[in-house]
């Protein structure tokens, strides 16, 4: 079988591993010639490069990548084509559509899988993985994976596992950015909504348009709600059925009340399915934290909180329960001028020191501007290798309490990973 790929930006580079790793040979293209490959499985022993000054293409084992043009009969030679999500209600993915072409029509055992979706602007990693552990713990076999921000293999992943095995549930992880492709892909049973938030202004523009996408997204299904989330006559007019869910009451080893009403969405979903309450009880009681989300280590005097909080709403939701001697925020993309606005949030709160580090981009310079901009009068550091933020670690480790956030997956991984060695050897 042979699969066109088309667009390499995060799902698309993860759509190109998971193909070639289930024995698929790939077209893989992109119009820009200088789009980041890292990331990429590429199986560089047997590749041939040619190159010019617009354009460049890769042969190698099972794989064609082309950058800088696309070669219309390889993509006619392909039995199945994977397309960027954004690219989806575009010209040529509806063309796609009409064809039947589209990896997930192809390939549709999944859509036999009873379905769960996770979708909102923060807390949807943390929530699948409470819901899956809920479930395995009552025995059932359950696929889980989707939204490739958010560190899983992306949803062609899941398309292809799922054509391999038998499942009970197929869990997704839902980005705000891929509404309306994933309602196409998946037939979802039931979809959690964790919260509305203020990121991806950059597609969204605007809150009411991010609220139009879900109210498209939810109609006909059943959907979970937070009591109080705003939207919800919207949400109840357009779903089949809506059910509020509330902060979980029980034992939870996770800071923060918004890691409540994760735990909360994941036992309403968990209680519709007739899970017994014994085994959601005590799932959630074992629960740790994801990795790469909020988790909290004892270096020397301090408690040290790290873990990606990208956008305005995530950092609120920490700083309004926790006083912070030190925040230290990754930096943005450059297209994402709006989750600088975190900063806004940290100078609000009054931090003694923010230390900015490259989080997705070196945008330190911006970022620097913007604080002086708001007149933040604490001291401003800016470092730019893990062993200098480490370093810093250690000289706030006699204060009460030290966030390490912002943007940037990767980079907050290997930082709490450090973190964690250090605090491990001290305690």
């Amino acid at each position: 079988m042979k699969a066109a790929v088309i667009g390499l930006g995060v799902e698309g580079k993860k759509a190109v591993n998971s193909l070639l790793r289930h024995g698929w040979e790939v077209y893989a293209t992109d119009l820009n010639i200088n789009v980041d490959l890292d990331g990429l499985d590429l199986p560089m022993l047997s590749m041939n490069m040619m190159d010019s000054d617009s354009t460049v293409s890769i042969v190698g084992e099972n794989i064609t990548l082309d950058l800088g043009f696309t070669n219309p009969y390889a993509i006619e030679q392909c039995d199945a084509i994977a397309i960027s999500p954004s690219m989806y209600g575009g010209p040529f993915a509806t063309r796609l559509l009409m064809d039947g072409e589209l990896l997930s029509d192809v390939l549709n055992k999944h859509k036999d899988i009873f379905t769960i979706g996770i979708t909102g602007t923060n807390g949807k990693t943390t929530t699948v993985h409470m819901i899956k552990s809920i479930l395995e713990n009552a025995g059932k076999k359950v696929l889980v994976g989707g939204n490739g921000g958010g560190g899983f293999s992306g949803y062609y992943d899941l398309i292809l596992e799922a054509n391999e095995d038998d499942y009970d549930i197929l869990l997704v992880e839902v980005c705000d950015m891929t509404l309306d492709f994933c309602r196409y892909c998946f037939d979802f049973d039931m979809i959690g909504l964790t919260n509305i938030g203020n990121d991806h202004m950059d597609v969204h523009k605007t809150i009411a348009n991010y609220k139009n996408s879900l109210v498209r997204f939810f109609e006909d299904k059943l959907i979970f709600t937070a009591f109080n989330q705003d939207f919800n006559a919207d949400f109840k007019e357009s779903a089949s059925k809506t059910i509020p869910y509330f902060e979980y009451q029980d034992e939870l080893q996770l800071f923060g009340k918004f890691n409540l009403l994760n735990a909360g969405l994941a036992t309403a979903i968990a209680t519709e399915l007739k899970i017994p309450k014994d085994t959601i009880k005590s799932t959630l009681a074992e629960f740790k934290a994801v990795e790469g989300r909020l988790d909290v280590y004892k270096i020397n005097d301090a408690s040290v909180y790290v873990g990606k909080t990208d956008n305005s709403d995530a950092l609120a939701s920490i700083l309004s329960e926790r006083d912070f001697y030190a925040i230290f925020i990754g930096t943005p993309r450059h297209n994402e001028e709006h989750r600088l606005d975190i900063l806004d949030v940290a100078v609000k709160y009054n931090p003694e020191v923010i230390v900015l580090f490259p989080g997705l981009d070196d945008t330190l310079d911006i970022a620097i501007y913007r604080l002086n901009s708001l007149g933040y009068a604490g001291n401003i550091i800016t470092v730019n290798s893990l062993d200098q933020i480490i370093e810093l670690v250690a000289e706030y480790s006699h204060e009460d309490a030290i966030l390490i956030g912002g943007n940037g997956q990767d980079t907050i991984i290997d930082i709490q990973e450090r973190i964690k060695l250090i605090s491990e050897k001290l305690f």
